[in-house]
């Protein structure tokens, strides 16, 4: 009986697969956990399989458990410290490494929202006048699909299906379920139940397209009047009291004396980080907490 022959080109192909990467059995055993990981990775436009990520993130999270280890074992080295504590210390280096790497397609998803909602109501009223104007909609969307940013790229999604054949409807419900903005995914849907329904597209459209404009000059003054008391409380633990509070404590300790108290530099220093990080955090919080519309 004669043998198959395999071609050398196949043979690659046979070699993929399970156990080609060493940490691939750890993330089929966690893969039953993240049943939604596929959308997300999707959503927040992660050209990775689930198994891959995973297979990423477990290496991060060993590398940077191992990079704290050696920092943390530098760290008792130097105090003259029992290092018996990095056993439990690996566990909750791992943990917390883990953690952190898996936030990466949310925090991707957020962004990509952000970068969305952006130029949305500039690109809605670009579609808007051109449809106003005569213009097919699939014209309008080949107009609106670059020159907006990211909400353009979703505009060329819906573009790039028509062209390949698919009907509208269709297209528009399959890019708007992978979009993160929600204000996107109404904008198009009502698009959607227009033609469905044989109505105006452009009537409907500027129904949607006001609705969501007022929602974002609601969202700016909230945070407008968010801002005062974080200001506030910046002004209070980041200038008034390290300013104040570190001159008190020197006029106090120089009344009972130096010699049992005293402010040297590694004190100094310390302040100096805590005031760091105070000013990080609060510029943190206001940039995270800030909308960005173009209105």
């Amino acid at each position: 009986m004669e043998k198959t022959k395999v071609s050398q080109v196949a043979l690659p192909v046979r070699g993929r697969g399970r156990g080609t990467r060493p940490f691939r059995v750890l993330s089929e055993w966690l893969m039953p956990y993240y049943p939604n990981m596929k959308k997300k990775l999707t959503m927040a436009g992660i050209e990775k399989g689930p198994e891959e990520f995973l297979d990423g993130v477990v290496v991060s999270a060993l590398m940077g458990t191992v990079t704290l280890m050696v920092l943390t074992f530098l760290f008792l080295n130097s105090i003259n410290s029992e290092v018996v504590w990095l056993a439990p210390l690996f566990l909750v280096y791992l943990f917390m490494c883990y953690q952190y790497f898996m936030l990466y397609p949310d925090v991707k998803i957020t962004k990509r929202k952000r970068d969305i909602d952006y130029e949305l109501v500039f690109a809605g009223r670009h579609l808007l006048i051109a449809l106003k104007s005569g213009m097919p909609l699939f014209d309008s969307l080949v107009g609106v699909s670059r020159g907006y940013g990211a909400v353009s790229e979703e505009f060329n999604r819906i573009v790039e299906k028509v062209t390949l054949g698919m009907s509208m409807t269709q297209a528009i419900r399959e890019v708007i379920q992978n979009c993160p903005s929600n204000d996107y995914n109404r904008i198009m849907l009502q698009i959607a139940n227009a033609i469905n329904s044989g109505s105006d597209v452009a009537d409907s459209l500027e129904v949607v397209l006001n609705q969501v404009f007022r929602e974002q000059v609601i969202a700016l003054k909230a945070y407008g009047q968010k801002l005062n008391p974080l200001v506030m409380f910046y002004m209070i633990f980041g200038i008034i009291f390290p300013s104040l509070g570190l001159a008190f404590a020197v006029i106090l300790l120089s009344l009972i004396g130096s010699t049992r108290f005293g402010i040297d530099a590694s004190i100094l220093l310390l302040v100096f980080v805590m005031i760091a990080i105070t000013q990080f955090l609060f510029l943190a919080m206001v940039e995270s907490s800030r909308p960005k519309y173009v209105i």
